[in-house]
C-alpha cells in the first residue's frame, strides 16, 4: 500500500495540455479504509469488493514510466495493447478508492490519466475525442460526468491546483455540450447523458446555464420511450419513423446501463418526479429481460454487437438505476444484485471479461468493460442508499409465467418450467447497418435454470460496427451462434432468420406453448436466391419437460434441395463434456446435469479451430451442429 493522503508535491496537465509541477501545501482528508455498509448488505458490501478489486488491477496496469511519452500516465490494455480513449474516466474511482484506503497512490493515478487524457484526446473545442484516432467526440458527456462526480464526493482530497485545473477543463467540456448537443445529437443515449452531465456540473460549478440546458434536454428525452411498453427508443436512426411493423430503435444494453441511469441520476439531482416516474416504469419493463442468473438478454436489441450477456461492451452499467431507485420497487434491487454477482463471476485476474466463455477459450480481455462498469459501482457507492427491503422479492424471469408479448419490439418471452426463451421479429435495424440481430421468428434465447444458456443469437454477421470498441474475430470456422435455416448459393447466405417480413403466430395446447414463424431464406439486403423464393416455416414447441424446435421450407427450387442446411449451435464451453450416443442424439455435461439433443436425423459436427466455436456476441463458446436438410427437428431435454 503506498503512502497515506498526505501534504506533498504532484505533476497535473493543464488545461492547455502542457505539463507542469504544481506544490500541493494543503493537508489531504485522510481516508478510511473500512467499508461503511453493513456485512449483510450483499450488494453493497459486493461492489465495494468488486471495486477494490477492479481498481487495484487498473493501478497496476497504468504507465508510470516518463520515458513512455504521450502514453505516461495512461493505462494500456493488457489484451489489445491498446490505451482507450475514455480510460480518463478512471479519475473517478480512483479518488473514490483514494478516499477508501488511504492510498495516495490512487492520487497520483488519477492526475497522471488527467495528464493523459490533456494530451492525447483533449481538443481546442472543449470535446475530448472517444479514441486517439477517433472523431467522434459524444463521449464528452460521459467524461464530464465522471469528473464532476469525482469533484462532487471527492473534491476536498485534491490538491487545489489540481481540482482547479479539473474545474477550468470541465468548463470548456461543458460549453462544448452546451453548443453542440440537442436531442438529435448521436444515438438517444448522447443527449440524455448530456442532460445529467449538464445537469450535475452546473450544479457544483453554479452554472444556471449548463442546469437549463440540461433540464431542457431531459424533458425532450420524455418523448423517447415507446407507447405500449415504455421501452427507450432512438438507438439507431430514423429516431421519429416506425418500421414496417411500428417499431422504433430499442436497445436493451445501452438503455438498461447508460440512458435509464443517467436519467434516474439527473431525476435524483434534480427531484424531478415526472422524469423519476417514466424512468421507473422503463426500469420495469426492461426488468422483464434480466435471466434468473443476472444476465441481460439483448438477443435483439438494434445495438447487440456490443451485448456481452451481462450488459454492454463499453456501456457503464445498470446499477445506478436500479440501485438507487429500489425504494420505488424492491426488485430492483434484486435486479442490480444478481448482475453484479455475473459481474463478479466473469472477473478473472482482476478484469471484467467480455462474457462467460471469454477465459475457456483463452479470449484476450479488454480493460474498457472495467473502467466502464467500475464507475457505475462507485457511483451507488457514493449516492445514498435507499431504504428498500428485497426480501422475498423475484424478478419476472425467476416466475414460469408462460408467455408475454412486447409490442414495441414485436419480441415474445417464454417461462414455462425450468426453461426460458425468448423469440423475436424485431425489424428495426441499425442505421445502415444489415445482418446485425436476429430476427423473422429466431429462436434468440433458451436458457434453463440448471445449466444457463442453451441456445443463444448473436449478429447474423459479426461486423466491427465500432472497430475501437469491438475485437477482431479471427477464427476461419466462426459462426453466427442463432438456430437458423441457411442457403449459401455463389459465396452469399441466405436465412430465415434475417427477414425482416417474418410473422409471427402463438398458441397454447395444455401445458404447451406453441410459436410458429413463417418467413424467406433471405440475404442481409432481404434479396430472395436468384432462383427464386424459399419459403420457410419454424414451429417452437415449449413445455416444462422439454422443448421441441422444428424448421422446414416449402416450393424449394431444384438447385438448392442439396445445399440448405438447419444450423444449431449449442452453447457448451469447453470444459464440458460431449458424447454423441447415436448418429441423431448429443448429450452434454454440465456439472451434474446432462442436456440431451435428440433430432429425427443424423447430427453433423461442423468444422471448430478447437474444441469450439465463440462468438463475442455474447461472449460465449459453442458446438455447432448442423441437419443437411430442408426439414428437421430437434428435442431438447435436461436431466440429473
Amino acid at each position: 500500500m503506498g503512502s497515506p493522503v498526505s501534504r506533498r508535491n504532484f505533476i497535473i496537465t493543464t488545461a492547455t495540455g502542457g505539463i507542469g509541477l504544481v506544490v500541493g501545501n494543503v493537508n489531504r482528508v485522510a481516508a478510511a479504509a473500512a467499508s461503511p455498509f453493513l456485512a449483510g448488505d450483499d450488494l453493497y458490501a459486493l461492489s465495494n469488493s468488486l471495486t477494490t478489486t477492479w481498481a487495484a488491477t487498473l493501478l497496476g496496469l497504468q504507465i508510470n514510466d516518463k520515458a513512455q511519452g504521450a502514453d505516461y500516465g495512461g493505462i494500456r490494455c493488457p489484451g489489445t495493447h491498446h490505451i482507450y480513449g475514455r480510460i480518463g474516466d478512471t479519475i473517478y474511482p480512483f479518488m473514490q478508492m483514494a478516499r477508501r484506503t488511504g492510498d495516495s497512490r490512487y492520487l497520483d493515478a488519477a492526475t497522471g490519466l488527467f495528464r493523459w487524457m490533456e494530451t492525447n484526446v483533449s481538443q481546442p473545442d472543449g470535446s475530448w475525442l472517444n479514441e486517439i484516432t477517433d472523431k467522434w467526440k459524444g463521449t464528452t458527456a460521459f467524461t464530464v460526468i465522471a469528473l464532476s462526480e469525482a469533484i462532487r464526493y471527492h473534491g476536498e482530497l485534491m490538491d487545489p491546483a489540481f481540482k482547479s485545473a479539473l474545474n477550468e477543463r470541465l468548463v470548456k467540456a461543458g460549453e462544448y455540450i452546451l453548443t453542440n448537443f440537442n436531442i438529435d445529437y448521436g444515438n438517444i443515449n448522447y443527449p440524455i447523458s448530456g442532460a445529467y452531465a449538464l445537469s450535475l456540473l452546473g450544479t457544483i460549478q453554479d452554472n444556471p446555464t449548463f442546469r437549463a440546458k440540461g433540464k431542457m434536454l431531459a424533458q425532450q428525452a420524455m418523448k423517447f420511450f415507446t407507447r405500449n411498453d415504455h421501452f427507450v427508443f432512438g438507438e439507431g436512426t430514423p429516431y421519429y419513423v416506425a418500421s414496417k411493423k411500428g417499431c422504433f430503435s430499442v436497445d436493451l444494453g445501452y438503455n438498461i446501463e447508460e440512458s435509464l441511469p443517467n436519467l434516474a441520476l439527473y431525476g435524483l439531482l434534480n427531484k424531478d418526479e415526472e422524469v423519476l416516474g417514466m424512468v421507473t416504469a422503463s426500469l420495469q419493463t426492461h426488468m422483464e429481460f434480466m435471466l434468473p442468473d443476472g444476465g441481460w438478454d439483448n438477443s435483439w436489441g438494434t445495438r447487440n454487437y456490443k451485448w456481452t450477456y451481462w450488459g454492454s461492451r463499453t456501456s457503464d452499467g445498470c446499477q445506478p438505476a436500479y440501485a438507487l431507485l429500489a425504494d420505488r420497487d424492491p426488485r430492483f434491487y434484486r435486479v442490480a444484485l444478481k448482475n453484479t454477482q455475473l459481474l463478479q463471476q466473469c472477473t478473472v485476474n482482476g478484469l471484467l471479461m467480455g462474457g462467460p466463455h471469454y477465459n475457456t477459450h483463452q479470449v484476450p480481455v479488454s480493460v474498457h468493460h472495467t473502467f466502464c462498469h467500475i464507475k457505475a459501482l462507485a457511483t451507488i457507492l457514493d449516492h445514498e442508499k435507499p431504504a428498500v427491503n428485497p426480501a422475498g422479492r423475484s424478478i419476472p424471469r425467476e416466475t414460469a409465467y408462460g408467455l408475454r408479448f412486447f409490442e414495441d419490439i414485436q419480441t415474445w418471452l417464454i417461462a414455462t418450467g425450468k426453461f426460458r426463451a425468448t423469440v423475436t421479429g424485431y425489424d428495426r435495424e441499425y442505421k445502415a447497418m444489415h445482418n446485425g440481430h436476429a430476427t423473422g421468428g429466431a429462436l434468440s434465447l433458451l436458457w434453463h435454470e440448471q445449466t444457463g444458456p442453451l441456445l443463444v443469437a448473436s449478429m447474423n454477421s459479426y461486423q466491427l460496427v465500432e472497430a475501437g470498441n469491438m475485437q477482431v474475430d479471427k477464427d476461419p470456422h466462426s459462426l453466427a451462434l442463432t438456430p437458423r435455416i441457411e442457403l449459401i448459393n455463389n459465396g452469399v447466405t441466405y436465412m430465415n432468420i434475417s427477414c425482416l417480413d417474418a410473422t409471427v403466430t402463438t398458441s397454447k395446447t395444455g401445458s404447451a406453448i406453441i410459436i410458429q414463424a413463417s418467413s424467406r431464406l433471405v440475404d442481409q439486403d432481404q434479396n430472395d436466391p436468384s432462383q427464386g423464393p424459399v419459403y420457410c416455416h419454424t414451429t417452437y414447441t415449449f413445455t416444462p419437460e422439454k422443448i421441441t424446435l422444428a424448421w422446414r421450407c416449402d416450393k424449394v427450387p431444384a438447385a438448392y434441395e442439396q445445399a440448405i442446411r438447419i444450423v444449431v449451435p449449442v452453447i457448451a464451453a469447453s470444459t464440458e463434456k460431449i458424447k454423441k450416443q447415436r448418429d441423431n442424439q448429443l448429450v452434454i455435461q454440465k456439472n451434474n446435469i446432462l442436456v440431451t439433443l435428440h433430432a429425427d436425423q443424423p447430427l453433423i459436427h461442423l468444422p471448430t479451430t478447437g474444441d469450439r466455436i465463440f462468438n463475442f456476441v455474447p461472449g460465449l463458446e459453442a458446438i455447432p451442429l448442423a441437419i443437411a436438410n430442408q426439414k428437421g427437428a430437434i428435442e431438447i431435454t435436461v436431466h440429473p
